[in-house]
């Protein structure tokens, strides 16, 4: 049976009522149960906002809308999120615009970093994960036996190509030292899907592409408008269709074809059935690169400095590492190339209805 994946144009005037309909096209309800506890798993790349990074506010409200107006119980909805070395969740929600939107509908922010983290044994058999952590990991004991809703944003990553619902699993199921997965991060991704599948008895994901992000990804981009909308309950299929709407073949990226190989979803777009609008002409043209900090991290693993790999970034040296991304990203990309193209981005209609959230 082919999967179905939803895509919708939107616009900034009508994109809270295009999430609506998109996500009832979606049938939701055949994934997420009314009578289960339910992740929002918010997407978090920078703690600063920069467009496409992260969640956008009005996918956020997009989506936490309609699930109340579907009835789901506020009391049941579990938005989270959790750091990393270089991240900080709870100013994260508040300077990407979360936390007055999940205040408007009556929804605490959960950051993961306030919740107890135990080892579980899962019973699947595991590619890479045990080889990157052989003392053991931990997983967020609140996410065991919880529906999740994951939010990511349409983007390329230079680890993984592409970056989208399954690898938001990433910053949900692993602690901040999840860094040490990209040197197989293709596998990991094909683990979490694993994992999500064993632990979560529902998973729908539900993709904002109305500003993707060309290039650097996930942080240092070009911010492109998109005016799209993704929903599915296969994480591999919408992942698929994204990639192949930012201009690459699916298959030829080896997370979503190894998840397709192992039938943890459908990664070959001729199975998958899109519904919704016409985006068979669409292709953006996207060309994934590497930032200086995610080159530095892979000449590190797998590159010719990998030598250095252990004393570098498996000591108390690692340090550096978070210390070197900061200054770069923080300190010297963001308030000079990254300024420059928010503003240019608060020019267009995306743009002025981010400045509208940001008033509010």
């Amino acid at each position: 049976m082919s999967s179905k994946v939803v895509v919708l144009k939107t616009s900034p005037t009508t994109v809270l009522e295009d999430y609506r309909r998109l996500i009832h096209l979606a049938e939701i309800e055949k994934f997420i149960s009314l009578d289960q506890d339910t992740l929002i798993k918010l997407n978090l790349s920078w703690t600063k906002y920069f467009p496409s990074c992260s969640s956008q506010p009005w996918q956020v409200e997009g989506v936490v809308k309609t699930l109340i107006e579907k009835g789901y119980p506020k009391g049941r909805l579990f938005p989270v999120e959790n750091k990393t070395v270089v991240t900080d969740p709870i100013k994260g929600a508040m300077n990407n615009l979360w936390t007055p939107v999940l205040e408007r509908y009556g929804l605490p922010f959960f950051p993961l970093t306030d919740v107890e983290w135990i080892t579980y044994d899962f019973k699947g058999t595991l590619l890479k994960m045990n080889q990157v952590f052989p003392e053991g990991f931990v997983i967020p004991k609140m996410f065991i036996g919880k529906n999740v809703i994951h939010l990511p944003t349409v983007k390329t990553h230079g680890h993984s190509v592409t970056t989208g619902a399954i690898k938001n699993a990433f910053g949900g199921l692993l602690k901040e030292v999840r860094h040490f997965a990209h040197k197989f991060i293709h596998e990991i991704l094909v683990d979490l899907m694993i994992m999500q599948k064993e632990i979560h008895p529902g998973i729908f994901c539900v993709m904002d592409g109305t500003v993707c992000g060309d290039g650097a990804g996930p942080r240092t981009m070009k911010p492109r408008i998109g005016n799209i909308l993704f929903a599915s309950g296969d994480s591999v299929a919408v992942d698929s269709v994204a990639a192949k709407i930012m201009g690459f073949d699916p298959m030829s990226i080896p997370y979503i074809r190894m998840c397709h190989e192992r039938d943890l979803g459908t990664g070959d777009p001729q199975e998958i059935e899109v519904l919704g609008d016409d985006i068979s002409a669409i292709n953006l043209h996207f060309k994934t690169r590497k930032s200086l900090v995610i080159w530095g991290d892979q000449m590190l693993r797998v590159g010719f400095l990998r030598f250095l790999e252990r004393i570098l970034l498996r000591s108390p040296l690692v340090v550096w590492a978070p210390f070197a991304s900061n200054v770069y990203h923080d300190g010297m990309w963001y308030p000079t190339v990254g300024h420059h193209r928010i503003k240019t981005f608060e020019k267009t209609e995306w743009g002025k209805l981010w400045l509208k959230y940001k008033r509010e």
